[in-house]
């Protein structure tokens, strides 16, 4: 099985958060996970956020945006989904960082992991499996 992991999921695993459960049970079963390089700039700047909040130290955040690149097995370039992903995010109002993700599954036929649930409403709409 082929699995797109967003920020919001990563986030459960990284920081042992309540769906941490659901979201490693996906995980471990799956042989393909991938993000597009978006992931990074995302999964960086929450976690600055969680710095900046002083709720996790500087050296913490600096081993969590690590270990959550190395959470994905391949990134795929925005340049090459933006059309796809700008034409989803006019047709369903919503945010185009993650119509990436979106679009990113359905071309791989791929389920999605996410928490965010604007989004996962959407991609059950668009008939992309959705855990979170």
């Amino acid at each position: 099985m082929t699995a797109v992991l967003d920020v919001s999921a990563a986030i459960e695993l990284l920081l042992q958060r309540d769906k941490k459960d659901l979201f490693t049970a996906t995980y471990e079963k799956a042989s393909w996970i991938i993000a597009p390089d978006l992931y990074i700039i995302e999964l960086s700047n929450v976690l600055w956020k969680h710095y900046k909040a002083q709720k996790i130290s500087h050296a913490e955040c600096m081993q969590y945006v690590e270990d959550g690149i190395d959470m994905i097995d391949d990134f795929f370039e925005v340049k090459e989904l933006w059309k796809e992903a700008l034409g989803e995010g006019i047709r369903n109002a919503h945010s185009i960082y993650d119509m990436y993700y979106a679009v990113l599954a359905r071309r791989n036929d791929a389920l999605i992991m996410t928490n965010d649930e604007q989004l996962s409403s959407i991609c059950k709409k668009l008939n992309i499996e959705v855990v979170g």
